[in-house]
């Protein structure tokens, strides 16, 4: 039989996550736009994952999640130009389209939305918050800043959904799913997310080398769990070694989760900003006295941490999952 490992969600971030990071950055917003983003909160969750799915539709998706830096030169997290042009002139267009491009991207994106807020189309900025959202959220990955983004050249293949879905769906109920960041208006967007991706690329040595460690502790009966999936076997990782290696990351994982949804928040709030500031009354409707209350209720529950505690996380409610599938 055929003997593979199982890239459990092999999506960014995993659908949980991306989801989880959308409802956290709501609540991060200032009282002008945060009705507009509560009222719509559904779509935004239930949407986060949305390019992840375009990836099998569409060939020029898939290298706008990620930045294999080492491809770019020696220090090119620091080195590299942070708008698209100069970098297109430096390294050329299809460099850039083989080795990935988020962080241009994401600004790409920011512009979107910004547009959308201009036009005042409820449906428009609902589109481009949901994926840019997305796009924030892989920058926050360090598995999405390597070549070695699975660990498939140092012979640990798995490492990706390892670190961004699998451990996320055991551990998330014990995260710390509060952060008392305010959404705060971006004067250079484009370095705010080169931040973010330094961040997250000098987290990737720690990663492997921790892999490492923990492995040594274990048998490979004890790392993997083998299973038959469609008359072939398969193997994942056991939640044991999961955990193990989860404690020696030390809540790194934990603290990307909520560093992209702290970005999320300030890139919403500036593409407002930068669109003027427009009134959103009008596409929020059904804002009302009841609105407001429960609005703030769930604030209270967002910053006592209890979201998972009191079934509040959209992305652990069944209803919000059904499109969580791996094609």
């Amino acid at each position: 039989m055929v003997l593979a490992v199982i890239l459990i969600m092999g999506a960014s971030w995993g659908f949980l996550v991306h989801k989880t990071v959308h409802q956290l950055a709501i609540y991060e917003l200032p009282g002008e736009i945060s009705p507009f983003f509560y009222q719509n909160m559904d779509y935004l969750v239930t949407n986060a994952p949305r390019p992840d799915m375009r990836r099998n539709q569409d060939s020029t998706e898939a290298t706008k999640h990620f930045i294999d830096i080492e491809m770019y030169g020696k220090d090119a997290a620091n080195k590299m130009p942070t708008d698209w042009a100069s970098a297109v002139k430096l390294y050329s267009k299809d460099s850039l389209l083989k080795y990935g491009y988020v962080p241009y991207h994401v600004i790409y994106m920011k512009g979107k939305l910004t547009q959308a807020f201009k036009s005042g189309n409820k449906d428009s900025i609902l589109f481009y918050a949901a994926d840019l959202g997305h796009y924030i959220g892989d920058a926050n990955v360090p598995l999405h800043t390597t070549v070695n983004y699975d660990g498939q050249l140092t012979d640990q293949k798995g490492l990706h959904s390892l670190w961004e879905s699998t451990i996320p769906e055991i551990e998330l109920s014990n995260y710390n799913l509060y952060s008392p960041h305010k959404a705060t208006y971006l004067k250079r967007p484009d370095l705010a997310i080169w931040e973010a991706i330094r961040r997250a690329s000098a987290l990737v040595p720690v990663l492997f080398q921790k892999e490492k460690e923990v492995t040594a502790g274990f048998t490979d009966a004890q790392k993997y769990r083998i299973q038959i999936r469609r008359g072939k076997e398969s193997k994942s990782y056991t939640t044991e070694f999961a955990k193990a290696y989860s404690a020696a990351l030390k809540g790194s994982i934990n603290e990307q989760l909520l560093y992209s949804a702290d970005l999320i928040a300030d890139f919403w709030y500036t593409s407002w900003v930068d669109a003027g500031k427009p009134e959103l009354s009008a596409i929020t409707p059904n804002w009302t006295g009841v609105s407001a209350a429960r609005y703030e209720s769930e604030m209270d529950i967002f910053r006592a941490n209890k979201l998972v505690e009191s079934k509040q996380l959209l992305s652990k409610k069944p209803e919000v999952r059904e499109n969580e599938n791996p094609q």
